[in-house]
């Protein structure tokens, strides 16, 4: 018999359907040993009021068009979160995956961007999908990393997390940012696995860092959110920032726009320009 290959979504939801236990959804397990880690695929039928038929081909990919109220009604059965929600639904629409595709896009004015973040004095920067970072201004080299002196090959935030030394020393709040940045990754990873370069960085931070492989391994999904970041500077000053985020940038669903905007009461505003008028200074 020809071995039955799963989809992304069938195996996006048998993960979540793993996860959840009996007691968790209101289950009694029957007497004896269970051999299935989590929910049977009948107890997640069951719960979603649907067919174990049904069920079992999504999740082998036999089933690839859900209506959205059988996916509503498998995201409430698995106890999803929004976030995952949100990725279950992106799976199962057929158009997500053109974006994948970065042939399709015209190459990115990046004059244009980087006289745009030259205007900021906040540190901000733009990155593309494969997080390269194509425009950055001067208060991200001098908090974040000094983004002009990377070989052009590292030239991206996925390397500069995971496997720079410095910059995980100087994040205090690294592991945090760590587990949410894999999360953010895993999200939209399914989208973008025709993307040699993206596949590449991927398999480097997977052979280069026990720590994102762990991560990886966890299947958290999570969608891009204000976050913070907690720098310590090399006087042993501390710089505290919410990250904002905007996308689609010139109407390129690719390029993603970041700015560190200093947390009220940290005392971030005032370093921050204390650290810019020295370096104009020095100039």
């Amino acid at each position: 018999m020809k071995k039955q290959h799963s989809s992304p979504l069938g195996e996006f939801i048998k993960s979540r359907r793993e996860r959840l236990q009996p007691n968790q959804a209101g289950i009694q397990p029957l007497p004896g040993r269970r051999r299935t880690p989590g929910l049977r695929r009948e107890e997640v039928a069951y719960l979603a009021n649907m067919s174990v038929t049904y069920y079992t081909w999504l999740e082998q990919g036999r089933e690839t068009h859900p209506s959205p109220e059988v996916l509503g009604s498998i995201s409430d059965a698995l106890q999803l979160s929004m976030d995952e929600h949100r990725h279950l639904l992106d799976l199962a629409r057929n158009e997500s995956a053109r974006h994948a595709n970065p042939n399709e896009n015209t190459p990115s004015d990046t004059g244009f961007l980087q006289s745009i973040v030259d205007q900021l004095h906040y540190p901000s920067f733009v990155t593309d999908e494969g997080t390269d970072i194509i425009a950055w201004n001067r208060a991200s080299e001098l908090v974040i990393a000094d983004f002009g002196r990377l070989p052009e090959q590292d030239r991206h935030m996925s390397h500069v997390l995971f496997l720079d030394d410095d910059y995980r020393r100087r994040l205090l709040n690294w592991e945090e940012f760590a587990r949410y940045s894999v999360a953010i990754m895993r999200t939209r990873f399914e989208f973008f696995q025709d993307n040699p370069v993206y596949m590449d960085r991927f398999a480097q931070l997977q052979r280069g860092s026990d720590v994102f492989a762990s991560l990886w391994d966890k299947y958290e999904i999570q969608q891009k959110r204000v976050t913070t970041a907690q720098y310590q500077m090399t006087d042993g000053s501390i710089m505290e920032f919410a990250i904002h985020y905007t996308a689609v940038i010139d109407n390129d669903p690719g390029l993603h726009w970041c700015f560190f905007v200093p947390v009220p009461g940290s005392g971030t505003e005032e370093r921050l320009r204390q650290v810019l008028e020295q370096d104009r200074q020095r100039g």
